[in-house]
């Protein structure tokens, strides 16, 4: 397995060493948590030996999305998709990539002291491989509703993946693993179903695929467009729509999608199993079609891919 600690990071403007690549305890991301970042995956095939990475631009163009939130003026003006892709493909290649992994790309205030401001400071970019491991069970997790609400877009903004915004989605796991459960899901201020702590949720009922509006304070996630997209190819029926607590409760199936969740099926919520409390037939397809996207296995999306 890949050692991330001793592979090779993108840091300051240099390809350097994990050790190498330190922020000050001064700085703003660490006082403030005033960065932002994106996590893509990059899939290698073992018969051919091919390392490639799944819809790279769509994550720069959420990272970029998210700076702008932000006002992180001078990564936007500075950072080109061209100069972006370059810098990922030197970073993998430098770390002879042999194995599914999960590159991690961060946007910061690079400032000492500098308070509560944003507008006219420097920003600076650092990227890092990681094994792809399981951060949820691909088999199947046991899940409780959060007495944690959903960060409303007004307070801290949803569309942006802001590192400091995961103080909420930490306090939701912490009070999820206390009490005996892999994970937790989020409610918004409605009382409406928003998200996991890292991933996106969709539900099946009487075969239709449901996933929570971008209204309702969610990350609008690259995963879940994939989902969307992935079903509409298998001519399943697709709502986006504001979702109830009790819905989920009666769901046929459900599962959560991310980066570096990949899709991973929930077998129960709050003590209730959710169909017959095993995978259902929808998740496992579109489990199965995301994993041939992800390999440039399926010629509809083969734009998603880029080949190392």
């Amino acid at each position: 397995m890949f050692d991330y600690q001793k592979g090779v990071v993108y840091f300051d403007g240099n390809f350097t060493s994990f050790d190498n690549a330190k922020l000050s305890i001064a700085s703003s991301p660490v006082l403030y948590g005033l960065s932002v970042y994106t996590v893509f995956n990059a899939v290698y095939d073992n018969e051919t030996a091919m390392l490639t990475i799944f819809r790279l631009k769509d994550h720069y163009k959420r990272l970029v999305n998210s700076a702008k939130i932000m006002d992180f003026h001078s990564f936007v003006e500075e950072w080109t998709y061209d100069r972006f892709e370059q810098t990922m493909r030197q970073l993998l290649e430098q770390n002879n990539i042999k194995e599914n992994v999960l590159v991690r790309v961060t946007v910061y205030i690079d400032e000492l002291i500098a308070g509560t401001k944003i507008h006219g400071l420097k920003n600076n970019i650092s990227a890092y491989v990681y094994p792809m491991g399981e951060i949820l069970p691909r088999s199947g997790i046991h899940t409780c509703i959060s007495s944690w609400q959903r960060t409303p877009d007004n307070t801290i903004p949803s569309r942006a993946k802001i590192n400091g915004s995961y103080i909420n989605a930490s306090l939701m796991k912490n009070e999820a693993l206390l009490n005996g459960y892999d994970e937790a899901i989020a409610v918004d201020q409605s009382g409406h179903i928003a998200e996991g702590t890292v991933a996106n949720i969709f539900m099946v009922r009487d075969g239709v695929l449901i996933t929570p509006d971008t209204g309702t304070d969610i990350l609008e996630g690259i995963t879940r467009d994939s989902i969307i997209k992935l079903a509409q190819n298998l001519e399943i029926p697709v709502i986006a729509r504001a979702i109830d607590r009790s819905e989920l409760y009666i769901a046929d199936e459900l599962f959560m999608c991310g980066s570096s969740a990949n899709i991973t099926p929930v077998l129960s919520v709050d003590k209730r199993a959710i169909g017959n409390g095993k995978v259902g037939d929808i998740t496992s397809q579109l489990s199965k079609s995301y994993s041939q996207a992800q390999r440039g296995q399926l010629p509809n999306f083969a734009d998603w891919i880029m080949a190392l």
